[in-house]
């Protein structure tokens, strides 16, 4: 029997709330090589949450978990929730089904207490396997093989706190009025001797989360909304630096979360996540899956992002990657605007849908009306209370070249090949067409744009805030709608990337994008059809350097002060005057 060893990756602090909290390791075995994990050596997971006993640190109540090969050695327990793994109702009467009796009893799990720190302490156990691959070993039998988990837990405590302990705060129970967060995106690696530049911001980040941080409020978590890592480096028709292999995805994300600040900060406080394109390939679409070689690519990819990111979030709707959560009693609905987007292969955009297709089998809810359906409830429960929705493709503001507008001309002796505007229907689904098409946001997908917009004037949902990264450019933006169907409703976007992007040249440049929507030489409205409401915004707080966002909301005068940070830690000015954008939000 080997001793117990610290996590070779990890621990990251997962989805939280009151009484729960979800925290994933990767174990690191001696005998593994890349991708090729020794099939003779099982991991197993240990979790013990450390208590004072007088002046002295001691571990107390502690369980095991598995970390299956299948999932490469990675696996997450959850806190509160979870029970010993072998000692579940199901494995009891497993045992008894196979045996005629059971040996132990099931176990229960106890709530964690709410608005309460915790210290815990994680470590893997390595087994001899003699089970050949294809026998699916029941938790039960493995349980037996396992030696005294109130003899060794101790051993815990001697592994090296870097590697080994994780710190969190459970949730309020209560709509605590105030609430903190950091979010941004899109971190690049680093190349040769910049590998440490692509990690630097997130030991600032960490300071957010200290109780005696000069800027405000602890915060609660951190939200990164896509290209934690950069599978196609350079580009995906470049073949150098390209993962297309299992091995070359794990190098990635060890990389990436094995940074020395990236690290730290998921082991101090809760990370949510959600994927964006650089997870699979640039600009990645769904109808891309029919040839061979990319479904392959994409399988290989999203086994990767389950085992490193989904496996610690949020588990809303089963293996589906969007996820809710809440916290201080502040509503957040994560969208899944990549592995679900399909554009058509016919010209035109009357059949691309960014959140998958539309519902036709209510027994069935597609990812849009179940994001409809958020909305209303959280109007109808809670009023004009901020109903944060996260998705990785920017909202608002469009790229200039990507407006809802007539194109001008190429050239002025030429015929332009743009359908006259007649209607509001033909500026929504053809205006500036082509362009549009070659979209990898918003634009080129209105039916979801209108969908939303339509339920938001039609059912008066009040103060949607929509969280975005991806354009390296961070950026704030209002949203308002013209005609008395929208009047008076208030909406927002929020912009933050990217964590690290050192190719600013070719990227993130303000001038590329939309100020004012209604500004002569940058007109972008869009009709929301069905509704006399044209919807329009205002943005502005540019800045392409590299940042990160903290959120302050507040109650109290109905507000969110969106601030910026640089990859120091200082405040980057999102004008000459000042260091922070208020947005002033309907009272809720």
């Amino acid at each position: 029997m080997s001793s117990i060893r610290p996590p070779g990756l990890g621990p990251i602090v997962g989805d939280t709330t009151d009484t729960t909290c979800r925290i994933w390791i990767r174990a690191g075995d001696p005998a593994d090589s890349g991708a090729t994990l020794d099939e003779s050596r099982r991991t197993i997971g240990l979790i013990g949450i450390v208590e004072k006993k007088g002046a002295v640190d001691v571990i107390g109540d502690a369980w095991y978990f598995r970390l299956p090969r299948e999932f490469d050695r990675t696996g997450a327990f959850k806190l509160g929730e979870d029970v010993d793994f072998g000692y579940w109702k199901s494995d009891i009467a497993r045992e008894r089904t196979a045996e005629g009796s059971a040996s132990v009893r099931a176990a229960k799990p106890e709530a964690l207490k709410p608005d309460t720190i915790y210290r815990v302490r994680v470590g893997t156990l390595t087994l001899d396997d003699p089970w050949p691959n294809e026998l699916n070993v029941p938790d039960w039998k493995l349980r037996d093989r396992l030696p005294d988990l109130e003899v060794i837990k101790q051993e815990l405590l001697q592994l090296d706190e870097k590697e080994s302990e994780a710190t969190f705060r459970t949730f309020s129970a209560k709509n605590a009025g105030k609430l903190t967060f950091l979010f941004g995106s899109c971190r690049y690696p680093g190349m040769l001797w910049k590998a440490k530049e692509a990690d630097r911001i997130f030991g600032p980040m960490h300071r957010h989360f200290d109780a005696q941080n000069p800027f405000g409020d602890p915060a609660k978590f951190t939200l990164m909304v896509g290209d934690q890592i950069y599978a196609d480096a350079l580009n995906r028709a470049i073949p150098i630096r390209r993962a297309d292999h299992y091995e070359e995805f794990q190098e990635r994300y060890l990389s990436a979360f094995g940074g020395p600040n990236m690290r730290k900060l998921m082991r101090s406080a809760t990370t949510y996540m959600i994927l964006d394109d650089h997870e699979i390939e640039d600009n990645w679409t769904q109808d891309r899956i029919w040839s061979d070689a990319k479904h392959q690519l994409f399988n290989i990819a999203m086994t990767a992002y389950m085992n490193y990111q989904w496996s610690h979030g949020p588990r809303t709707w089963n293996e589906m990657l969007y996820y809710k959560f809440g916290c201080a009693g502040y509503p957040f609905f994560v969208l899944d605007c990549r592995t679900q987007r399909f554009r058509d292969d016919h010209e035109g955009l009357r059949d691309n849908h960014l959140l998958g297709r539309p519902t036709i089998d209510p027994d069935h809810p597609g990812q849009t009306k179940l994001l409809l359906d958020w909305l209303t409830e959280q109007q109808t429960a809670n009023g004009n209370i901020p109903k944060f929705i996260a998705t990785a493709s920017v909202f608002v503001p469009n790229a200039m070249d990507e407006r809802t507008h007539p194109a001008p001309p190429v050239d002025e002796r030429f015929p332009s090949r743009e359908p006259p505007i007649a209607n509001d229907e033909i500026l929504v689904y053809d205006a500036n067409r082509v362009r549009r098409e070659s979209s990898d946001s918003w634009p080129a997908y209105p039916n979801t744009r209108l969908a939303i917009l339509q339920h938001i004037v039609k059912n008066k949902i009040q103060n949607v805030v929509f969280l975005a990264g991806d354009i390296h450019c961070s950026n704030v933006a209002e949203i308002y709608f013209d005609g008395d169907d929208g009047k008076g409703l208030k909406a927002f976007s929020v912009t933050s990337s990217a964590f690290y992007w050192p190719l600013w040249i070719g990227d993130g440049d303000p001038n590329s994008y939309v100020h004012n929507s209604k500004e002569a030489g940058q007109e972008d409205p869009f009709p929301v059809l069905g509704t006399d409401a044209v919807m329009h915004y205002r943005a502005f707080g540019f800045t392409p350097k590299d940042n990160f966002t903290r959120i302050d909301v507040s109650k109290a005068d109905h507000s969110i002060t969106v601030s910026v940070f640089d990859e120091n830690g200082d405040p980057l000015p999102v004008n000459k005057k000042k260091n922070t954008n208020v947005l002033d939000l309907a009272p809720w």
